[in-house]
């Protein structure tokens, strides 16, 4: 049976985490343990995850806490990092603030059809997604990046950055992935990697919600700054994906355990 992490970040979602750990109940046998990583929340984010973990004993849950803000990226390092650490087969990436939903998975799940890809990645903007109160700009402007993508990497794309995603821990071995932005482009520069190590990957559609999120998302300079990134990684692409990108240099991405059932 195959060891599987589901790994949660979260930044400032008090009012989400406990909506998304409900919704987990029901999937406990899939995951080896839950894994909550806090990026420093200025709410009580940890707080709401650890009262939540006390009250459902039977779920394997560890709430973590990040040294520092690491941003996205950086979370996604310390948790890669644990899973490689503690030997899991298959990490679970689904975002702390609710917008995705885990039964996107359970065919996934079920079936294990995972087992025949390095990742599998939720996709937003592919035949049966649903979006629920999303901003048609931003419907627009992410369709155009995929659009760009495609054309540029010779593959059809259909999200550069859904927040439900799936990875071989066997690929994610020799962190590539290291020396990436810690910054919310960090799954654009997965997804350049993908082309660039010839990656097997599959998309699949998501339910995406935006209910009051605190959308963390910079529209304009990010997308000035993926435009910028993708121009590089065609002009040299083993020299930009094996580069320091990082705007800060961390040695090591550290998270401590601050409960765990």
């Amino acid at each position: 049976m195959n060891k599987i992490l589901l790994f949660i970040p979260c930044y400032n979602c008090e009012k989400e985490i406990t909506k998304v750990l409900d919704s987990l109940i029901d999937y406990n046998k899939y995951f080896t343990k839950i894994l909550v990583i806090d990026n420093g929340s200025k709410d009580n984010t940890r707080d709401e995850a650890v009262k939540w973990a006390k009250e459902h004993s039977f779920m394997p849950i560890a709430v973590m806490l990040n040294e520092k803000n690491y941003n996205l990226g950086g979370s996604h390092k310390a948790a890669f990092e644990y899973a490689i650490k503690n030997s899991y087969d298959y990490i679970v990436v689904l975002h702390g603030d609710n917008q995705g939903e885990i039964s996107n998975i359970r065919e996934i799940l079920d079936k294990e059809i995972y087992t025949k890809y390095d990742c599998c990645l939720g996709a937003r903007f592919m035949n049966g997604s649903k979006l629920i109160n999303y901003s048609p700009v931003r419907i627009a402007g992410n369709i155009a990046f995929n659009i760009l993508f495609s054309i540029c990497l010779f593959k059809k794309l259909y999200d550069l950055g859904g927040g439900l995603n799936i990875y071989s821990v066997k690929m994610l071995q020799n962190k590539f992935y290291f020396k990436f932005p810690d910054a919310l482009t960090f799954n654009y520069l997965m997804t350049m990697a993908l082309d660039f190590y010839k990656t097997n990957y599959m998309f699949f559609p998501l339910i995406w919600k935006e209910e009051g999120q605190i959308s963390n998302v910079k529209v304009t300079s990010q997308g000035f700054d993926l435009l910028f990134k993708l121009f590089k990684y065609l002009l040299n692409k083993k020299q930009f994906i094996t580069s320091e990108l990082r705007s800060e240099i961390i040695s090591e991405y550290k998270s401590n355990c601050i409960y765990e059932n």
